[in-house]
């Protein structure tokens, strides 16, 4: 199991067009991949539940990643991450 504590930094947060990305990129692996803000677990898989998270600017997600291909899903969802906050790219 990997767990990961990552700030939103990117201005608007997660909003629809990181949700998708985010959520397509995860459905790529097997594992178990969850998101948790403040108690609230949901699936990363699943565009609604990134959504439903409303994860402002300045918000701390717990990255929760759990399978045989783990690894590979922890690297790929952290360069996902990075993109959306180096970036700024969807704003």
């Amino acid at each position: 199991m990997i767990k990961e504590d990552i700030i939103i930094t990117n201005r608007l947060g997660i909003h629809a067009r990181p949700a998708s990305l985010l959520a397509q990129e995860a459905g790529k692996f097997k594992s178990d991949i969850f998101l948790i803000k403040e108690g609230i677990e949901i699936n990363a898989k699943s565009i609604m539940g990134i959504m439903m998270l409303a994860a402002e600017k300045g918000a701390k997600l717990t990255l929760s990643l759990s399978g045989v291909d783990e690894d590979e899903a922890y690297k790929a969802l952290k360069q996902v991450f990075k993109k959306i906050a180096e970036e700024d790219i969807y704003s």
